[in-house]
């Protein structure tokens, strides 16, 4: 069976599972995020700016348990609660999360402004510092942009072990990369009749069993 058809033949396989019911939930956490209020949605973009070259499982915990913390907290106090939780840049994440403080009023309404999904996204990557494109489009997906997939090294390593990308050499992908890539996904979707967000958490599941935000 040729790679590709492989790798839809999985998807298929995985939508007609188990699986399917935890992807559904996810999608309905990330829907239900259109009517979050600023400090909900602030404490997303939080957690996104976390997950930059750190676990997503470490900062989702890290983001349960700071809770306001993360909106409310001084740099210095909020590096500190980083640090204690294990996250392997408290300084400069505290950093990053305090600085983007100044667009969590009104947020949502300047997402919401963008017609086209790339100037969204590019939006977020000038205006946030420490957002780059893969955590901007983290972001998006899990606040109900259904538009946006995040690609990682688990995603890569998938593509590529179907001869659909060639594997970089580096795990910091330049944007010419990542839209390179995100070309061959929106392919790959339309052929599994998956949104970008569907089909980014049916191949990390594929990847790693687990189905997380």
């Amino acid at each position: 069976m040729h790679c590709v058809e492989a790798i839809l033949s999985e998807l298929e396989s995985l939508k007609g599972s188990s699986v399917s019911k935890a992807v559904s939930s996810r999608m309905k956490e990330f829907e239900a995020f259109r009517k979050a209020d600023d400090d909900t949605l602030f404490s997303e973009l939080a957690f996104c700016l976390m997950t930059a070259n750190f676990q997503a499982e470490k900062s989702m915990k890290i983001q349960e348990a700071l809770g306001k913390q993360l909106i409310s907290s001084s740099e210095e106090r909020l590096a500190r609660e980083l640090k204690m939780h294990g996250h392997r840049f408290p300084n400069m994440r505290a950093a990053f999360i305090v600085e983007a403080r100044k667009h969590r009023r009104g947020l949502r309404a300047k997402l919401d402004s963008f017609d086209d999904s790339h100037a969204r996204r590019n939006w977020l990557v000038a205006n946030v510092k420490g957002l780059g494109m893969k955590e901007a489009s983290h972001f998006l997906r899990n606040v109900g942009y259904k538009g946006y997939a995040i690609i990682d090294f688990h995603i890569i390593d998938k593509l590529a072990s179907a001869g659909l990308v060639d594997k970089p050499v580096s795990k910091s992908l330049t944007p010419k990369q990542y839209l390179e890539i995100e070309e061959v996904l929106k392919r790959l979707g339309e052929r599994s009749n998956l949104s970008q967000a569907e089909l980014d958490l049916y191949l990390w599941f594929a990847e790693t069993g687990k189905v997380l935000k």
